[in-house]
């Protein structure tokens, strides 16, 4: 239940809430179509990293959300389903295991990404691709906090 007075209207909660403040709801909506739609990172690459944050936020909308860019994009469900033990999972390609690893440290241990974590990094991705992983990460894992904080993270209505 939202912890602000939220009006009811289409999509829920997590929709309208941005009605208490639309100049600020444009922005984040521009932050999420930039994630989803012009992003430079394969689908599945960015989906992990957006799982493992849905994840760590304990964000049940987030966790079963697909977007239809990701659907249109081929990514399986099976996909999701090491997200949580990926450093054990022999699933996974090095970039897909590095952007799950990102996203956690991004997370959980900003500190702990070192000039050792990002010379793995850049064997693998651009640094190009560095920067949009780290802007996709920190909308996932902003705007999925922000929700949870306010109360209104159990729906999603986001149509990407």
């Amino acid at each position: 239940m939202a912890r602000l007075d939220v009006p009811d209207g289409r999509g829920g909660e997590a929709a309208m809430i941005w009605t208490l403040r639309p100049q600020l709801g444009a922005m984040v909506e521009r932050m999420i179509r930039g994630a989803y739609r012009q992003s430079t990172l394969p689908a599945d690459e960015r989906e992990l990293a957006r799982m493992r944050i849905a994840q760590i936020n304990d964000c049940v909308a987030c966790s079963g959300f697909r977007a239809q860019s990701v659907l249109d994009a081929g990514v399986a469900p099976e996909l999701y389903d090491n997200v949580a033990a990926y450093a054990g999972y022999p699933g996974y390609t090095p970039r897909q295991h590095l952007a799950i690893e990102f996203a956690e440290r991004f997370a959980n241990d900003h500190a702990s990404m070192d000039d050792g974590f990002f010379h793995r990094l850049r064997e693998s991705f651009s640094d190009e691709e560095i920067l949009d992983l780290t802007l996709c990460v920190a909308v996932f894992l902003g705007l999925g906090r922000s929700l949870t904080v306010l109360g209104v993270d159990q729906s999603c209505a986001i149509d990407l």
